[in-house]
């Protein structure tokens, strides 16, 4: 038997007012800037580069439409569902009212590869660009301190502890506990800051950008050049050249900066805080992602203009726009350092909306019985889950201290992927099961949205390759042992359910 959630249980209990709640604070607004506070950072300032290096070359900005598209499918998707259910948990809590409690484990268990681990591999990124900001200055950081003890300089120097890392962690966790609105707050003032500096990077480097860096747009595959002659079957072509360059570097390319995208779902967690959810989470999940999408596409295309892409392969690396700025954009230092900041800036908005985001899906689903009580306990003046605050900062603390950024790689992008096309599935089959449920918004051209979207979400997800697949199924292994050791003894629903109370 699938145990379900009650929708109208769902809704009533979204609109609960008074002590052990949630307040109601956001704005459409403030849900906008936290869709693109989410979107813009650590993607689009460090996996641009990488994306055109390895895979798609200048046309990365074809890769950013391909995933772009997926997240549009899916996050149409994603408003159907937040507009009916307007309440914290994201796709956990819809994955639960339409697929049962199986599926929404798995979803809630998934997300934390997005949220708490995708915040320390960000702070870890952080800490990198802090150092390149107060080299400026004549100051840095020793090794020992900025790295963890898996890491060792060129020099030999051993890593002990990556404070700065730690720092940012702790900083924001303590500005998540103040308050919803007092974050939303600062994460406008930082998204403010980030977009002007990006469209700033588009507007000078515009007249910059050399036509030969362009040409030819897309690079040749190896693999699909003999594929089209018939020298080679397509497994072959498969298995030895698939995305590297060429149509197929696309789609590789598209699961790489997909990352860059990982956020927009972010504004569904915070559903049970929107003042009129119904009409503004829509509203947020979309404009946020068709504003992040303009920038990008802008974005690579005059960074692929300005420097060639095979240097982002070696020199360029991870500071591949100031070292564009620096080697191609003369007289344009200051910009560089304010490039530098605005990364900085939007690091930290995406460090604080992917806690805030993993502190309301487990509270939601604290509140449901499938973990303990502590990550629904909300505090008396703030009205935050301020203890599920305390042990992610703990965790995420942790991570950003001793563990090496490389470890995590892609799993959070393919972990975000698996949970989009499960979301993309779920209104299919409410639509079937319910369909006469009062929907404040529709996804479009059903079913032809969802099943798109889900088919995007799974080819960027081949794209990922076997290594990240085999690390999402050990994730996922560790996770059905506490559903099955913990989650099953203590979940409510299905209390409900054997006791005749639903």
């Amino acid at each position: 038997m699938l145990f379900k959630k009650s929708i109208d249980a769902l809704i009533k209990e979204s609109t609960e007012s008074g002590e052990g709640t949630l307040k109601r604070t956001l704005g459409v607004g403030n849900l906008i800037a936290l869709g693109i506070g989410a979107i813009i950072g650590a993607g689009l300032f460090v996996r641009t580069a990488a994306a055109a290096a390895d895979h798609s070359g200048p046309a990365v900005t074809l890769s950013f439409i391909l995933a772009a598209v997926g997240c549009a499918l899916a996050g149409l998707c994603y408003a159907e569902f937040a507009s009916m259910i307007p309440i914290a948990g994201s796709a956990y809590t819809y994955s639960y009212a339409t697929m049962g409690e199986m599926v929404a484990w798995i979803i809630g268990w998934d997300l934390v590869l997005e949220y708490a681990v995708g915040a320390a591999t960000v702070a870890i990124a952080w800490s990198e660009y802090l150092n390149k900001l107060i080299e400026n200055f004549g100051v840095s950081i020793p090794y020992q301190f900025c790295h963890s003890p898996f890491q060792t300089s060129l020099d030999g120097v051993q890593g002990i502890i990556n404070i700065p890392a730690l720092f940012i962690v702790i900083l924001l966790t303590f500005v998540l506990i103040r308050g919803t609105q007092e974050s939303a707050t600062l994460n406008g003032i930082i998204v403010i800051l980030k977009v002007a500096i990006v469209i700033a990077f588009i507007a000078i480097g515009w007249g910059y950008m050399n036509p030969v860096n362009h040409t030819p747009y897309i690079p040749v595959n190896a693999g699909e050049v003999a594929y089209g002659k018939g020298e080679i079957g397509f497994m072959d072509f498969f298995t030895h050249d698939f995305g590297k360059f060429g149509w197929s570097g696309i789609i590789a390319g598209a699961g790489v900066v997909f990352f860059a995208f990982i956020g927009f779902d972010a504004v569904s967690t915070a559903a049970q805080e929107a003042k009129n959810p119904s009409k503004d989470m829509p509203i947020g999940i979309l404009v946020s992602l068709a504003i992040c999408t303009v920038l990008y596409v802008l974005f690579g295309h005059v960074l692929t203009g300005v420097a060639n892409y095979k240097e982002f392969a070696t020199a360029g690396k991870e500071a591949s726009v100031a070292y564009a700025i620096e080697n191609y954009m003369h007289s344009y230092h200051w910009l560089s350092v304010l490039v530098t900041v605005a990364i900085l800036a939007g690091f930290s908005s995406v460090i604080l909306v992917m806690l805030l985001g993993q502190s309301r899906v487990f509270f939601s689903m604290s509140k449901d019985g499938l973990v303990p009580a502590v990550f629904s306990a909300v505090h008396p003046k703030f009205q935050t889950p301020y203890k599920s605050n305390l042990i992610f900062l703990v965790f995420v603390g942790l991570f950003a201290a001793f563990v090496p950024g490389e470890v995590v790689g892609d799993m959070t992008s393919i972990g975000t992927l698996f949970a989009f096309a499960l979301v993309c599935v779920g209104v299919l089959v409410l639509r079937k099961t319910d369909p006469n449920r009062e929907r404040p918004f529709k996804t479009p051209f059903m079913p032809v949205v969802p099943i798109l979207g889900a088919l995007v979400c799974i080819l960027m997800m081949v794209g990922l390759g076997k290594h990240n697949w085999e690390r999402l199924i050990v994730w996922m292994a560790i996770g059905f042992v506490i559903y099955f050791v913990y989650s099953r003894k203590h979940s409510k629903v299905r209390k409900a359910h054997k006791n005749g109370t639903v």
